[in-house]
């Protein structure tokens, strides 16, 4: 029977994993079909989730069919439902729930990371820009706001939690609601952040910056006061507040696609999958884990990977790799990304870009939004569909540090 590394996910992480893995079959003389690379996913596309607090959400994907079908890649179309790693299979199922069942000779999981929903009453009223479909949805509202009567709740928005996608999707919005409501239109945002300051996991080098910024664009922040309670109408604070808004949007984190908890193996309390530097789950011969599913470390000293498409990129190319790597028997790579970088867009004021792990201020403001803008418009794209280009882009000593 032909040998199969079988991918679940088609985002950053898997979309690299699979043209990892052909990249290393090719130079081992093993890309004859004797080996497939299969990748399993809704859809051969690439969504672009970094980019959903922008306006025209809908546009936000690049197709993966010419790149798959140029690197010789199969793409199957659906969604993965379980795991047996007992059987070496995978479930998936169709757009109309049939069933199918497919074999692995080795398995990389790529699924990436869902919204964290935790169990406030309302949540369901509330938007959020976690997929493509939802970021679609809110655009859809914020276009149709026009036609309500004009009240200070219909010119408010609420954005719940201060963290990197609840200040990109703030820092937006001032100029996205006036171009929907008239640019003289008195509008609100509102950051609701639970932690004692904006930007919690950012930490205090890029704060003064944000704070600036968010002061700027006439944003409002509310501290160490979460939401406890969301309407139709608005929301209710623990600290008793109530803010009337017809717009709230939930951004308050993510955990690893719950998929994960087929796999018997310690996991951090993302829901993460540990795993080795070759990005091999911890007591699985056949099973790697790679992006928001994976929780690797990224050098000696202990930092380990954010949920991040920064992070997704590399861990992808590393996991393709080493997992066609360990099915042909030879040298694997470990993952390294000693350099961390963050780039956080500030809407029309700019954007604010650090480096390091302690999150140090390299570029403010129109030069950082240069930057942001690369990144978000060209560097996180796929590559092209030409198969030597997209093999070479593959390799995992190539890392993207933005």
């Amino acid at each position: 029977m032909r040998e199969r590394i079988l991918i679940i996910g088609a985002g950053f992480a898997g979309m690299w994993s699979a043209l990892g893995a052909m990249r290393l079959l090719d130079q081992q003389g093993r890309a004859d079909g004797s080996v497939e690379v299969a990748v399993i996913a809704p859809q051969p596309e690439l969504h672009i989730r970094p980019r959903l607090y922008e306006k025209h959400a809908a546009k936000m994907k690049a197709p993966l069919s010419e790149i798959f079908a140029n690197a010789g890649v199969r793409f199957i179309k659906g969604y993965a439902t379980s795991i047996s790693t007992a059987d070496n299979a995978v479930t998936y199922a169709d757009d109309h729930g049939r069933e199918a069942r497919i074999s692995y000779t080795k398995l990389v999981l790529a699924t990436g990371s869902v919204l964290f929903r935790p169990d406030i009453p309302g949540l369901t009223h509330a938007f959020n820009v976690d997929q493509l479909a939802d970021a679609a949805k809110l655009e859809e509202h914020i276009s149709q706001l026009g036609r309500l009567p004009e009240t200070r709740a219909r010119n408010t928005v609420i954005v719940a939690g201060g963290g990197f996608t609840g200040i990109e999707t703030a820092a937006e919005l001032p100029h996205r609601l006036r171009a929907a409501l008239g640019e003289n239109a008195d509008v609100r945002v509102v950051i609701v952040e639970r932690g004692n300051a904006i930007g919690p996991d950012l930490g205090p080098g890029p704060r003064p910056v944000i704070e600036q910024a968010l002061s700027e664009l006439g944003v409002e922040t509310r501290l160490r006061s979460p939401i406890v309670a969301i309407d139709h109408n608005g929301v209710t604070l623990s600290s008793g507040e109530r803010i009337d808004a017809a717009t709230v949007i939930w951004t308050a984190g993510a955990r690893a696609n719950p998929i994960t908890k087929e796999i018997d193996a310690d996991k951090d309390s993302f829901g993460r999958l540990h795993v080795d530097r070759n990005l091999k789950v911890i007591g699985h011969a056949n099973v790697f884990a790679t992006g928001d599913v994976a929780c690797a470390a990224t050098d000696d000293i202990g930092n380990r990977t954010m949920m991040s498409c920064q992070h997704a990129q590399n861990l992808g190319r590393s996991a393709g790799h080493n997992v066609a790597a360990d099915l042909l028997g030879v040298n694997a790579i470990p993952y390294s990304q000693e350099k961390y970088v963050t780039c956080l867009d500030l809407g029309p004021w700019g954007a604010v870009y650090t480096e390091g792990w302690d999150r140090q201020v390299k570029l403010t403001g129109a030069e950082a939004k240069e930057l942001k803008t690369k990144i978000n418009t060209t560097w996180i794209y796929p590559p092209s569909a030409d198969r030597a280009a997209a093999l070479g882009a593959a390799d995992p000593l190539r890392i993207v540090v933005a």
